[in-house]
């Protein structure tokens, strides 16, 4: 049950990142690509229907490590409690920057919201990188299972380590990076004429620095925690997952230039669930690693886990919630399926 939940969690943190990756990245490139008021307008119309409900994948996500974890929970929530309150923030802000626009026609206010927007979402990826890199890293793990970070020390890998150093922040640029891409081609899918042509064009110039990123990444990441190539090493299928990443980013590259915007989106989001499952799998059974005394300190799926009673229990409710779930995320994204038009109001 322990590694089942292990999988779940991770699939949730996947659902939510290829989800609303796609709301952040169009906010990312919102003040570059569009360039006019319809333009914007657009570009909040391709999000606007879905970007709400695709962060409960994040609550959801949040609450699923809360029940199956809940060692896990207390731990990284109270350690990680300076930047989670910055991601607080920065939810909430993107949110008024696109709600409040809507309802402002004052060029003073519509400047200020789009201006939000779009540096909220660039700041909301840069930190979900951020946090992904802190625990392939590791923290500084207490002997009762606690730790407490600043926001960066020295920026060097070691013992004394802050949220942000170099490996981090570096976890953070792919981050911004792959969503800013993943962004653009949703916006290209749901868009035509100039806007669609100028989104493309922001993944074509994303894709190889993309790729650098990527190999530079998991170069770093084998120096930062060496034992996230031990599971590759004692089951070979693991190797199938760097197959799938460079073969995604091949799928993105390919559609690109052909102009399949709805394959190249398809390959990103492969790519996104590729390089998180390769971290899942890299890092199985351990699911928070500690900078100091792994070996004694780490957390792992066995003694973070909940009664296994309630973990099967709660395995029969989950099944119920993700049927109705996906049932309406089916009919939401069917109901808005198309390009998108600026008949009416609102987004």
């Amino acid at each position: 049950m322990e590694t089942l939940w292990f999988m779940i969690v991770a699939a949730m943190v996947a659902a939510y990142v290829v989800l609303d990756g796609f709301d952040l990245g169009a906010g990312a490139i919102y003040l570059g690509a569009g360039k006019t008021t319809d333009e914007r307008r657009k570009i909040l119309r391709a999000i606007g229907p879905v970007w709400d409900g695709n962060e409960v994948w994040l609550l959801a996500a949040g609450g699923t490590l809360f029940f199956a974890f809940p060692l896990l929970y207390a731990s990284s929530f109270s350690g990680f409690y300076l930047p989670l309150m910055m991601v607080l923030w920065l939810l909430m802000l993107r949110g008024m920057g696109i709600e409040l626009r809507a309802h402002m026609e004052n060029p003073v206010w519509v400047g200020f919201f789009d201006l939000i927007f779009c540096v909220s979402s660039v700041l909301l990826a840069i930190f979900f990188g951020a946090a992904l890199g802190n625990v392939v890293r590791g923290v500084p793990l207490g002997a009762d299972g606690y730790f407490f970070e600043p926001l960066w020390t020295n920026f060097r890998v070691g013992t004394d380590t802050g949220i942000l150093d170099w490996y981090t922040v570096l976890t953070g640029v792919i981050a911004l990076v792959t969503l800013t891409a993943h962004g653009a081609l949703y916006v290209a899918v749901k868009t035509d004429g100039d806007l669609n042509q100028r989104t493309r064009t922001v993944a074509l110039w994303a894709w190889p620095l993309q790729l650098i990123l990527t190999i530079v990444g998991l170069i770093a990441t084998c120096y930062v925690q060496p034992t996230v190539l031990d599971n590759y090493k004692h089951h070979a299928i693991g190797y199938l997952i760097p197959v799938i990443v460079f073969g995604s980013l091949g799928m993105m590259i390919y559609a690109i230039r052909k102009g399949e915007d709805k394959l190249a989106f398809v390959g990103s989001a492969s790519y996104i669930v590729g390089m998180l499952v390769g971290a899942a799998f890299g890092l199985y059974p351990v699911v928070l690693p500690a900078s100091t005394d792994p070996a004694h300190r780490s957390l792992t799926i066995y003694n973070t886990a909940a009664g296994r009673h309630g973990l099967t229990v709660g395995f029969t409710w989950w099944i119920l919630g993700m049927i109705l779930a996906l049932a309406y995320f089916t009919l939401l994204f069917r109901m808005f399926r198309g390009k998108v038009r600026l008949e009416g109001e609102g987004y």
